[in-house]
């Protein structure tokens, strides 16, 4: 075993928090990620984790250990991204997340075309709805709909995503077709909401005629998956708020219908943040160019429906 690659597994027992995750992440088996540890803890004479059959923390040695890990790797990165420029043919691994709506239907698309494009480049594409934290997740590039909270990422912004709410037409028939938002906050509507970790209350804003509107909204359903809300109006359960690219084939085909059209949801952004480095990893930046030009494509078609 290389110490390079005992020192990354240790940053992603660290980050992960788990060695079974971790081991999951590098794609080894946690008995070679454990062996790595040892061997690691050997090599510096310290414990660099307090391991039980129910838990795994890190020692004080191990948090002192990890910054500076992490700044070898970094280092190892910035060498490794130099290089790629020169040859123009980049290698290693890319961590990717996004959206299961976007992931599923602008990003998992291209796979096979950017891998035949760039061969020596292996992808973990890793897709959730919930909000990641790029650098304690050791992603590389994290796709994104909405506004970022970390000031300290790059972000680089790809479109305005038109939204809608719909329901189906069997929903529309039994509970009526309400014209604006003002009907939907009555309460006589089922709206299904996207819940994420923390949330306290669903709000929905609404371009009214003089301006945005908060509506807080009431429903029976809720879930983190974006494409449960889709298949719950599909089912006639309610009225969803979704960004028209993740349903346009639905709208087109009358599966759903636009509802409050007097008071459309507000677009949302869609763009993809990554780490600020001094030199950025080559990969990296032709992944980002690689999908943005797909995906710029593929909204454009969507905004047809």
């Amino acid at each position: 075993m290389s110490y390079l690659d005992n020192i990354r597994t240790f940053v992603r027992i660290y980050e992960l928090g788990s060695m079974s995750a971790a081991a999951r992440d590098q794609r080894i088996s946690p008995a070679v990620a454990s062996a790595r540890i040892t061997q690691l803890e050997a090599h510096l004479g310290v414990r660099l984790f307090q391991r039980t059959t129910r838990s795994l923390s890190a020692t004080e040695q191990g948090t002192i250990f990890y910054e500076g890990a992490r700044n070898i790797l970094a280092s190892v990165e910035e060498a490794e991204a130099g290089i790629g420029d020169v040859t123009e043919n980049p290698r290693g691994t890319l961590h990717i997340a996004a959206p299961l709506g976007m992931g599923r239907r602008l990003i998992a698309p291209h796979m096979p075309e950017f891998a035949e494009k760039y061969p020596l480049v292996d992808v973990r594409l890793r897709l959730s709805d919930r909000k990641l934290d790029l650098t304690a997740e050791g992603l590389d590039v994290a796709f994104f709909l909405g506004r970022p909270e970390d000031s300290t990422l790059r972000i680089r912004k790809i479109a305005d995503c038109e939204r809608v709410l719909c329901a189906s037409p069997a929903y529309v028939a039994q509970h009526g077709h309400p014209s604006s938002g003002a009907e939907i906050d009555r309460g006589q509507h089922n709206c299904l909401n996207l819940r994420f970790p923390g949330a306290t209350e669903f709000q929905w804003f609404l371009q009214g005629p003089e301006g945005p509107v908060k509506y807080d909204v009431r429903g029976r359903f809720e879930s983190d998956d974006g494409d449960v809300l889709t298949d719950w109006a599909l089912a006639g359960a309610g009225i969803a708020m979704k960004p028209v690219f993740e349903i346009a084939d639905d709208l087109r085909s009358g599966a759903l219908v636009r509802v409050a059209e007097k008071t459309p949801p507000l677009p949302v952004q869609m763009a993809c943040l990554y780490t600020h480095r001094r030199h950025q990893d080559p990969k990296a930046r032709m992944f980002m160019e690689f999908m943005i030009a797909r995906m710029e494509t593929a909204l454009g078609a969507s905004d047809t429906a």
